[in-house]
């Protein structure tokens, strides 16, 4: 998953489609007390093409994921 984010991380652009829209961003940390913590930055977003997707960064490993697209 290619994600280009602006200075505030926030997806600009995904797999090298422009984001035109942050329709709602949201965080989930979880399970904080156990070897394997969740911290994920998740954003719904609508691309150029008109086109929804749901993306999260991974706040442990610092990698991206697609939810939906």
């Amino acid at each position: 998953m290619l994600v280009e984010t602006h200075v505030d991380g926030s997806p600009r652009s995904v797999n090298r489609q422009q984001v035109a829209l942050v329709r709602e961003e949201w965080r989930v940390v979880d399970r904080w007390w156990t070897e394997q913590p969740v911290d994920r930055r998740y954003f719904d977003v609508v691309l150029a093409t008109g086109e929804n997707a749901v993306v999260f960064l991974d706040g442990e490993a610092q990698i991206w994921f697609s939810q939906r697209a």
